[in-house]
């Protein structure tokens, strides 16, 4: 009992992802940052509503609303750019650690627009592990509750290590950028010293020169 209990409280020490709530209107992008390790299987699921002035009140979407996600990795490259129904998931998966761009617009695929109809998006992002369905893998391999905590640990020390890689990673870029500054702000400070003493001797023969031409007047 001590070991499910002892499982438990370890795979709730670490959480991934969150949960968003967006209010837009059609073809208005929302864009925002996901900080995400390399190799991590990312899974959105959402759902959209459109907003119903005579109930006064959100409603679901009709069919012929569509959800467009378009996501950039750090190096500016494109893991996803897909049209989606009103409601449902997308997946991907980071290729290098860093600061993703996740974007999302709604769109009506009738010819009449709802020009001044407000939407909502309520997304919920899960990251790692969190994005297996271990229901459906205890039903399927016939997993004890006990076997099934046990992959689900695995997975998660997995996870940790790829965050503690990705902090590790941060931490190097943060050290070479440090370092990097302030060696520029090093060689600023000596090139307005070389100036500084380059100005006071000019100063001072531009002086002498002076004193010199009084005298001999």
């Amino acid at each position: 009992m001590a070991l499910p209990l002892l499982l438990g409280q370890l795979l709730a020490l670490v959480g991934h992802g969150g949960a968003f709530y967006l209010e837009v209107r059609e073809l208005e992008e929302k864009c925002f940052i996901q900080e995400i390790p390399d190799g991590t299987v990312v899974i959105g699921n959402y759902k959209t509503e459109l907003y119903d002035p005579a109930m006064e009140k959100y409603q679901p979407s009709p069919q012929w609303i569509n959800l467009f996600v378009f996501v950039k990795d750090p190096e500016n490259k494109n893991l996803l750019a897909r049209q989606y129904g009103p409601q449902g998931s997308f997946t991907f998966t980071s290729q290098s650690p860093g600061e993703h761009q996740i974007c999302l617009h709604l769109e009506s695929i009738r010819f009449a627009l709802f020009y001044d109809g407000k939407l909502a998006i309520h997304l919920d992002m899960q990251l790692g592990e969190h994005s297996n369905d271990y229901a459906e893998f205890a039903a399927k391999d016939k997993l004890t509750q006990l076997q099934l905590r046990l992959q689900q640990l695995v997975e998660q020390v997995e996870l940790i290590q790829k965050e503690q890689e990705y902090q590790r990673w941060r931490e190097e870029r943060f050290r070479q950028t440090s370092e990097s500054t302030n060696q520029r702000v090093l060689w600023w400070s000596i090139l307005q010293t070389l100036i500084l003493v380059a100005t006071g001797v000019w100063q001072m023969q531009h002086l002498k020169s002076f004193f010199k031409a009084k005298k001999l007047v």
